[in-house]
C-alpha cells in the first residue's frame, strides 16, 4: 500500500458553506494520522502556480463557522490542457503531495480524476448548494442555502402580508430545482416553478385568484433559474396583469452562497472531510464521497459523472458503452429514485399548497 507523507487539499468551482468545515476535517485527521497537509489556494489554478502552503492544526482553527473558502476558489481552463496539467503534475512532485482531496462539484471531481490517472491519488467531496450531483443525497453548502432562502423570503412575506402582495422569487440552483422545491414546501408558497415538472401558468393564476377570493393576502411563488433568467420576470407580470394581484420580482442571486454554514453542513463536511482522508490513506483513488441513507459510501468519479448525465438526459451511448449492464442498471435505478423522491416532494408542494 502507498505511504503518504503529505497530502494536499483544495476547494475548486462555486463556493459553498461548509467547504471550510470539510478542509478543517480533512486537516486535523490528516495530521492525527502523522501526515502533513498543505492548503492548495485558488483551485486547480493554485496548483499550476505553485500556491502552496502548509496548514497545521491551528491554521483550520475558528472555520468550522465560516461561509465561502480560506483556501479560495478559482475556474480553471488551462488544467483542462496538457501543459497545465503537466505544471500541476511537476508542482505535487516540487512539493511532495502524495495525494489530494478536491472540494467541489462535477467540475472539480473531472480534475480530481485527471490527477489520479496521472498517478497522483485524489478524492473528491461534493461542496456546491445546488445539491445537483446525482451520485450522492446531499451536497455540502444545500442545507444552508435554503436556511437563507427561507430566512430571506420570510421576511418578504412579513410585507407581502402587509400589502397584499405576491412576490415571485428565483433562486439559485444552476439546472436543478431542489432549492426552489424544498424552500417552496417550508416556506408556504404557493408554488414550485421548476424545469423537473410542467407548470400549468394558467391553472397557477386561477388558484391565485381562488385564494386570494377567500381571504389569502400574501402570495410566494418560487422559479429555479434553471427556468431560465426571462422566465421569472414575465411570470411576475402575468400575475399583476391576469390575476390582479400586485407582484414584484426578487432575484436572490449569489447572496444564497453566502453566510455560516448550517449545523447539518458543518456535520456534514466534517464527516465527508475525515472519511476522505480515511479512503485516501487506505490507497484509494479517483472516487467521490457520497451520502446516501445518511451513510456515507464512495463512488468512482467516471460512474458518478455518467450517473450525473443519465438522470440529467445527456448521457450518450458511447459514454454508456463504457460500462457493463449492471453498472447501468445501478443508475437507473439510482436515478429513478431520486427523480421519484423529487416528485413525491413536489406532490406535497402542489397538495398543501394555495
Amino acid at each position: 500500500m502507498r505511504q503518504f507523507k503529505r497530502i494536499g487539499v483544495l476547494t475548486s468551482g462555486g463556493d459553498a458553506p461548509g467547504m471550510n468545515a470539510a478542509v478543517r476535517g480533512v486537516v486535523r485527521s490528516a495530521i492525527a494520522a502523522g501526515v502533513e497537509v498543505l492548503g492548495i489556494y485558488h483551485g486547480y489554478s493554485g496548483l499550476i502556480r505553485g500556491d502552496i502552503r502548509p496548514l497545521s492544526v491551528r491554521d483550520v482553527s475558528n472555520v468550522v463557522n465560516k461561509g465561502g473558502t480560506f483556501l479560495y476558489s478559482d475556474r480553471c481552463p488551462e488544467f483542462k490542457t496538457p501543459e497545465g496539467q503537466k505544471m500541476a503534475l511537476d508542482n505535487c512532485a516540487k512539493f511532495g503531495i502524495d495525494g489530494i482531496i478536491a472540494i467541489g462539484g462535477d467540475g472539480t471531481f473531472r480534475g480530481a480524476s485527471v490527477l489520479s490517472k496521472l498517478g497522483v491519488p485524489t478524492i473528491g467531496i461534493p461542496g456546491t448548494i445546488d445539491n445537483d450531483i446525482t451520485s450522492t443525497d446531499y451536497s455540502i453548502g444545500f442545507d444552508t442555502a435554503m436556511n437563507t432562502v427561507i430566512d430571506l423570503v420570510d421576511k418578504l412575506r412579513d410585507t407581502g402580508e402587509s400589502h397584499a402582495r405576491c412576490n415571485v422569487v428565483e433562486v439559485m440552483g444552476r439546472g436543478a430545482g431542489d432549492i426552489a422545491l424544498q424552500t417552496a414546501i417550508a416556506s408556504g408558497a404557493t408554488a414550485a416553478v421548476i424545469a423537473e415538472f410542467e407548470t400549468d401558468v394558467d391553472a397557477l393564476l386561477k388558484k391565485m385568484e381562488n385564494s386570494r377570493a377567500i381571504g389569502k393576502r400574501n402570495f410566494l411563488v418560487f422559479v429555479s433559474e434553471a427556468m431560465g433568467s426571462d422566465y421569472g420576470p414575465m411570470l411576475n407580470k402575468r400575475i399583476n396583469d391576469e390575476a390582479k394581484i400586485d407582484s414584484r420580482f426578487v432575484r436572490v442571486g449569489h447572496i444564497v452562497r453566502g453566510g455560516n454554514p448550517s449545523l447539518a453542513d458543518r456535520v456534514r463536511a466534517s464527516r465527508m472531510g475525515v472519511f476522505a482522508v480515511n479512503k485516501l490513506l487506505e490507497g484509494k483513488s479517483d472516487l467521490v464521497i457520497c451520502e446516501r441513507h445518511g451513510e456515507l459510501v464512495t463512488t468512482d468519479i467516471r460512474y458518478a459523472l455518467t450517473l450525473d448525465h443519465l438522470y440529467k438526459g445527456t448521457a450518450t451511448e458511447e459514454e454508456l458503452a463504457t460500462f457493463s449492464k449492471e453498472e447501468i442498471d445501478s443508475m437507473h435505478a439510482h436515478a429513478a429514485e431520486r427523480a421519484a423522491r423529487m416528485k413525491d416532494l413536489h406532490e406535497i408542494s402542489e397538495l398543501i399548497s394555495l
